[in-house]
C-alpha cells in the first residue's frame, strides 16, 4: 500500500464552506472510490457530503443515514454516491449485510474509521476537527447532528492508496 499524503489541510468556517469543500473534493472522485469521513457529532461530515452529493448531481434529499445506515443516490450523470453511516455498526462484518456496489459506486461513509479497512486499497480520509464546538452526544430522532452554528473547523484530507498517487486538490 502507498503511503498515507495529506493533499489538504484547510480550514473551514460555514456550512456554505463545507459544503463547498464537498463539492470540490467531488470533482477529483470516480467509481469505485472510498472516503472516510471522521469527527465528532456536528462537525460536519454530513455538510460535506451534501455539498458533493450537489456537486455529482445527486437525486433525492443527502442527509444523514444514521438510522437506516446507507442510503444510494443515484446521479444526474456518472457513478451513484452511497452514503453510509457506521456509527451504529458494532461490527465491521455488518458492513457486509448493507450489500453496497463498492466498485461502481462512490461511497462515502461516516464514522468508517476501522470499520472499511481492507475493502480498499485506496482510502480519501476526511478528518473534520471541530475545536471550538463540545460533542452533541449521541443523535437524536428529531435533530440533524450538523445542523448546528457556524464555526471554524479544521479539515484535513489525508490519501492513502495508489488511486491517489498522483491527484491534488
Amino acid at each position: 500500500m502507498t503511503d498515507a499524503r495529506v493533499l489538504l489541510d484547510t480550514a473551514v468556517a460555514t456550512t456554505d464552506e463545507m459544503g463547498a469543500l464537498g463539492a470540490r473534493l467531488a470533482a477529483v472522485l470516480r467509481a469505485g472510490d472510498l472516503v472516510v469521513l471522521t469527527g465528532p457529532l456536528g462537525a460536519g461530515k454530513t455538510t460535506l457530503t451534501r455539498g458533493l452529493g450537489a456537486a455529482l448531481g445527486a437525486r433525492g434529499q443527502v442527509s444523514s443515514p444514521t438510522f437506516v445506515l446507507a442510503r444510494t443516490h443515484p446521479t444526474t450523470s456518472g457513478p451513484d454516491l452511497v452514503h453510509v453511516d457506521a456509527y451504529r455498526l458494532s461490527d465491521p462484518l455488518e458492513l457486509d449485510d448493507l450489500d453496497l456496489d463498492w466498485d461502481a459506486s462512490i461511497v462515502v461513509v461516516e464514522w468508517g474509521r476501522g470499520f472499511v479497512d481492507g475493502i480498499s486499497d485506496s482510502v480519501l480520509d476526511v478528518e473534520i476537527v471541530r475545536a471550538t464546538g463540545a460533542d452533541a452526544g449521541a443523535p437524536d430522532d428529531d435533530a440533524d447532528p450538523d445542523d448546528v452554528p457556524d464555526e471554524p473547523r479544521r479539515v484535513v484530507v489525508t490519501a492513502t492508496g495508489p488511486r491517489w498517487a498522483h491527484v491534488t486538490l
